[in-house]
């Protein structure tokens, strides 16, 4: 009887912490567009499939022909190619410049990169596509195996500074 008691006592001890626990949660609305600043740019958190990621892919490198060979790679896996050029060297293994309709998209292409990828959000920029631009640290793109390790190492993408987290649907 006392053991049925003290397990009641506990039982409603853990409801009345979960029920403040969600009550005093604020978590719910850190990612809310709502609570956004005025002027803030709304970051489109959505991680796409390559059949929806629109990029444009550029030659930061000496090396010629480099971005239609890399475009063609990203084009067999299904992404939109919509450019291919030259760019400025870089030095890192890839530069992703992208605006707020393109931070899932971005956050899918790093995975691409290992993570090696610099990001350099533009949050002027209005379109979801993503240029990709190749530097010097690039070797290839990894394999359908490594992209899903690295995703999965990466966490959800990220609302950049200066943004608001859009609802991730």
């Amino acid at each position: 009887m006392r053991a049925l008691v003290v397990v009641g006592l506990l039982a409603v001890t853990a409801l009345v912490f979960v029920v403040v626990a969600l009550v005093r949660d604020t978590q719910g609305t850190a990612s809310s567009a709502e609570n956004c600043p005025q002027g803030w740019p709304i970051a489109d958190l959505r991680l796409r499939e390559q059949k929806d990621v629109k990029i444009n892919v550029y030659n930061g490198t000496d090396e010629v022909g480099l971005a239609g060979s890399v475009a063609d790679d990203f084009r067999n896996r299904k992404f939109q190619v919509k450019k291919e050029g030259n760019a400025k060297p870089v030095d890192e293994v890839a530069v992703l410049r992208y605006g707020p309709k393109g931070v899932g998209s971005a956050h899918l292409l790093r995975a691409y990169f290992l993570n090696n990828a610099k990001l350099e959000p533009d949050l002027k920029r209005k379109d979801d596509t993503v240029d990709v631009v190749l530097g010097n640290g690039f070797q290839q793109l990894a394999t359908t195996t490594e992209v899903n390790q690295s995703l999965g190492d990466l966490g959800s993408p990220e609302a950049p500074a200066g943004t608001c987290p859009g609802p991730v649907k």
